[in-house]
C-alpha cells in the first residue's frame, strides 16, 4: 500500500445529505498543520484548496493542506 506525508490542518467533514439532497457539514477549525502519513487509496480527489479523502462508516473528509497543489500532485502522480 502506498502513502504521503502530508500537512494537514482544518477540515470539514461530511456526514452525507438531508432531505432537500444538501450535504450535512461539519467544519473542524485547528490552528496550524499537522504532517500525517495518508494511504493513496484513502484519497478520492485533490483541488487547488482541499484534499479528499474517505473516513470511517461511509463519511467524506475535505482538508485543508498546506503545501502546494503542485507538491502533493507530484507526490500523488510521482511516488518515491
Amino acid at each position: 500500500m502506498a502513502f504521503i506525508e502530508i500537512s494537514l490542518g482544518s477540515h470539514m467533514i461530511s456526514h452525507g445529505y438531508d432531505a432537500d439532497n444538501k450535504e450535512v457539514l461539519e467544519h473542524v477549525e485547528v490552528a496550524g498543520f499537522s504532517k500525517k502519513v495518508v494511504a493513496v487509496s484513502r484519497i478520492k480527489s485533490l483541488s487547488e484548496k482541499y484534499i479528499l479523502t474517505d473516513y470511517l462508516d461511509g463519511r467524506w473528509i475535505y482538508w485543508a493542506y498546506a503545501e502546494t497543489f503542485d507538491e502533493v500532485k507530484n507526490k500523488l502522480v510521482n511516488p518515491c
